[in-house]
């Protein structure tokens, strides 16, 4: 390591120091001229830009603190009326402007870790944090969001929110107010299904407009599923039902195994070749994730593709969504869904339907720009002051307030038990029961139950009654000797 060089004296300069070095050095030593000190550009971002943050000029508070700043020289004289324009905030306006930055100025955003110090008062709320290996956050979910998450979670469990960036007053911390809470523990089949769900979309294979309409009234139907399973019985049989004129052409290939990709994408090239059919059915019965599988493979993706028919899927129940269903040009939600809705009911009316159907979504589409316009100045107007904000707050501390009391119930609790105790012992310590313990009795007339406690109190064969520690005893007087009597 070279040893560092002692500084240059006055009035020398190394040779190496560069040109901008030997400036700033020279400002450096350069006295200061009088004035109302240097001049300060704040670039501040305009809170009605959310999420698109632009400068604008500083405002003459931001100026005079400029001129204020810890650059002026000591001593400089301060221009006169510049004491009048410093403005001083309070921490509670600090904070409240902050969190109004943070609120406007991020927006929503997902955020992905692991869920920990999770906590849920009486008042229905959340509180956890987020944190990863590097860092953490705190996050609230109130109970209006929380009661449609669908579970609990649990310490440790990896999560994905839906949230806003905000900032709790009372303490000054940000935090993040979450909106929505999925588990992130996704296998890989699910991940593999997302990824090439994602790459096909963006290579527009999911686009509404490829999306090819269904004949009004087709004259025969190809149905490609497996020959002797219960889907397409239940086709048959709907189609027989609702449109029997049309005639049906079954492509009979495996659903399952790894004889079900080649033969699905053989039999819809082979039906796009022939044009037989005016519409396609690609079907199957339910079943798990791996068993749709064949269904969310690329290649038959592609085929339907490029398949000049319009196709229809009903694969599996309602609540299956396979690659297929996105490429095709309708989805139902089961085989014999998709055996209705290839067919209608009556050709007028499904023209007339149509037309109207077209003619809802037009004006839907011009009510629906208007409304957007409106609604978007609501919000901004809303976002600035809404009440539900404050409530939200508030709502939090009054969680807080009730820990604290609890805390403080305990703890009066716990003294109060203490001194009880204490009482208790001296009120032993003075108990004639405590006596009695020690070996003396209590006694008195068994006519009278008056105290006996003198021998000149009863007479021989009178009957008395003994109190011990433990139990009672009923006795005769033999003989009565006072201090008299022995006198």
């Amino acid at each position: 390591m070279k040893p560092t060089p002692p500084p240059s004296p006055a009035g020398l300069e190394r040779p190496d120091a560069s040109a901008g070095q030997r400036t700033r050095r020279a400002a450096r030593q350069a006295p200061s001229a009088p004035g109302p000190g240097p001049s300060l550009e704040l670039p501040l971002v305009s809170p009605s830009a959310a999420g698109n943050a632009s400068p604008i000029a500083p405002t003459a508070p931001i100026a005079a603190a400029a001129a204020l700043s810890p650059m002026t020289p000591r001593g400089a004289a301060t221009p006169r009326g510049m004491a009048a324009a410093r403005t001083v905030y309070s921490v509670s306006r600090l904070n409240r402007e902050v969190r109004e930055l943070l609120e406007s100025g991020i927006g929503q955003l997902w955020v992905q870790g692991e869920l920990s110090n999770f906590s849920r008062p009486a008042s229905g709320h959340w509180y956890f944090s987020l944190k990863d290996r590097d860092a953490q956050v705190r996050c609230a979910m109130f109970r209006l969001r929380n009661a449609r998450t669908g579970f609990v979670p649990r310490d440790g469990q990896q999560v994905l929110v839906r949230a806003r960036v905000g900032l709790y007053e009372p303490r000054g911390e940000y935090q993040l107010l979450v909106e929505e809470l999925e588990d992130a523990g996704l296998g890989a089949l699910q991940r593999a299904f997302e990824e090439l769900k994602r790459r096909l979309a963006a290579e527009g294979l999911f686009d509404p407009e490829r999306k090819r309409s269904l004949p009004a009234a087709p004259h025969c139907i190809g149905v490609i599923t497996s020959p002797s399973g219960a889907a397409i019985r239940d086709i048959l049989h709907i189609l027989a039902r609702r449109f029997p004129a049309a005639r049906v052409l079954i492509y009979g290939v495996p659903v399952q195994g790894a004889a079900a990709v080649p033969a699905i994408v053989a039999a819809l090239d082979l039906a796009s070749a022939r044009a037989e059919c005016d519409v396609l059915i690609v079907a199957r019965g339910g079943g798990s994730l791996e068993d749709l599988w064949a269904f969310n493979d690329e290649r038959v993706a592609r085929a339907i593709h490029r398949a000049r028919l319009p196709i229809v899927t009903g694969i599996g129940h309602e609540i299956d969504f396979t690659i297929a269903d996105f490429v095709a040009d309708l989805r139902a939600p089961t085989p014999s869904g998709a055996a209705e809705l290839v067919v209608p009911d009556g050709a007028a009316w499904r023209t007339r339907l149509t037309q109207l159907h077209e003619r809802f979504l037009a004006a839907m589409r011009r009510t629906l720009a208007v409304e957007n316009a409106a609604l978007t100045r609501l919000q901004r107007r809303l976002t600035a002051s809404h009440p539900g904000m404050r409530l939200q707050a508030m709502a939090q501390r009054l969680d807080e307030l009730e820990g604290r009391l609890q805390f403080v119930l305990q703890a009066r609790l716990a003294r109060e038990q203490t001194r009880l105790q204490s009482l208790a012992r001296a009120l032993q310590a003075v108990s004639p029961l405590a006596t009695l313990e020690r070996g003396f009795a209590v006694v008195t007339r068994s006519r009278d139950g008056e105290l006996v406690t003198s021998a000149a109190q009863v007479a021989p064969d009178e009957r008395i009654d003994v109190r011990l520690a433990s139990g009672r005893l009923t006795a005769s007087v033999l003989a009565a000797e006072s201090p008299e009597s022995r006198g």
